[in-house]
């Protein structure tokens, strides 16, 4: 069997099992869930010894420190996963809520009720943490999905996979509600992304490069972003302690997170009070600065920045510096410069923080908070899918709700149209 051929078969079973999901219940989905955390925490060191060959052949492929971080089936990423099992198979299903209902003059009620988008394509890279949570946030959320890795993850995918269907099986679900695609051909991509009577999304989480490149070739709808160039802005009014310690998380939490803040601004007016210390501290940390001329002469041991620094995401211990005259210059360089994920304000001065908020166009815009946060998890989703930078259908971190659209119910008792 070829690989397109083997894809339209994966195809036709995911949607058969879309269909079948429809029936499926609450209680269901949450035996499922729950028979997953359990075998995860059974099969920990069956889980890590599958992780293992892959980090050595990630090693001697000589994968960046960022990527093989991502690719680490660590203990406490472990426990993360089951945690997160255990929120999503807690928190309320969406599918079939109603919203409030009218009442049309003729006695007919119009509402609309939240129903899965079907089957949802998933193709990442590095993280196999991602084989957990997408399965789990579809299947609460009545999807049936399939899992394309990358071959980085291969052997970790497989032995997620193996853990997924012992939950379907336990809670008497479709064997074909998650697939994980076996073959690490790049081929398998190509026919995901052009099978629109199989798939009806892609959430592609991975590279620049990747997701580019499924921009221009898909076929099928995408929910995406291209990059985290993140961003911290120390204002005039912040609190400097508190602005040290939330710059410091923002960057150093990890490296290889799309939240992690690529780019320090600070105000004229506090930069000599804050840069120098600061600056320290993130050299003390092994993170190379790059700076405008204004910060460079408060930072001497930073690079001058050019403009390829103000658009990189670094992923990595490097951190871009400049010194604006004002808010309005801050955000102006977050709209030039920024990706539209995540940006934050450390300010005291409510009329500050409601302008940031008002005027950054990203997917989330903080108040007195490190860019890291950006995590469904942290957000109360359970976990996430991805993180949104499009404006249609989903924005920002998508959990359960981002995954399910909405479809016009009406009821009445026999009217016809006059």
């Amino acid at each position: 069997m070829t690989i397109q051929e083997s894809m339209q078969q994966i195809g036709q079973q995911a949607r058969a099992a879309s269909h079948a999901m429809l029936r499926a219940n609450d209680q269901q989905k949450a035996l499922a869930l729950e028979a997953m955390a359990q075998a995860l925490g059974a099969q920990r060191s069956a889980l890590q010894a599958a992780n293992k060959i892959d980090l050595e052949a990630g090693r001697a492929k000589q994968l960046t420190a960022p990527l093989l971080d991502r690719l680490t089936l660590s203990d406490r990423s472990i426990d993360t996963m089951i945690a997160g099992l255990r929120q999503i198979a807690s928190m309320p299903d969406p599918v079939g809520s109603l919203t409030a209902t009218t009442v049309r003059p003729n006695g007919m009620q119009v509402a609309q009720m939240r129903v899965p988008l079907g089957v949802i394509g998933i193709i990442y890279e590095s993280r196999p943490n991602v084989t957990i949570d997408a399965a789990a946030l579809c299947l609460k959320s009545g999807n049936a999905t399939i899992l394309r890795g990358g071959s980085e993850a291969l052997q970790s995918n497989l032995a997620l996979g193996k853990i997924i269907q012992q939950g379907l099986h336990a809670a008497g679900l479709p064997e074909h509600a998650v697939q994980v695609v076996d073959t690490p051909d790049r081929a398998a991509v190509g026919a995901m992304i052009t099978m629109i009577d199989h798939i009806d999304v892609i959430i592609p989480r991975g590279g620049k490069d990747l997701i580019k490149r499924l921009a221009e070739e898909a076929r099928v709808p995408l929910i995406k972003h291209l990059d985290g160039n993140c961003h911290v802005y120390v204002d005039n009014h912040a609190d400097l302690q508190k602005a040290a310690d939330i710059a410091f998380n923002a960057k150093t939490y990890r490296y290889g997170v799309c939240g992690s803040m690529e780019t320090l601004l600070v105000h004229k007016d506090i930069a000599a009070s804050f840069l120098p210390a600061m600056g320290s501290r993130f050299v003390a940390h092994g993170v190379e600065l790059r700076a405008c001329s204004r910060g460079q002469a408060l930072l001497p041991s930073a690079l001058l920045a050019t403009d390829d620094d103000w658009a990189t995401e670094y992923l990595g211990p490097i951190l871009a510096v400049r010194v604006v005259d004002s808010i309005s210059d801050a955000i102006a360089h977050i709209t030039r410069w920024g990706s539209g994920h995540t940006d934050s304000i450390v300010t005291e001065h409510i009329q500050a923080a409601q302008q940031f908020q008002r005027e950054v166009d990203s997917s989330s815009v903080y108040v007195n908070l490190p860019t890291c946060f950006a995590d469904g998890f942290e957000y109360g989703l359970g976990a996430e899918i991805g993180i949104s930078t499009n404006r249609l259908h989903a924005r920002g971190p998508v959990g359960l709700e981002g995954l399910t659209t909405l479809k016009w119910v009406l009821q009445g008792n026999g009217q016809i149209r006059g």
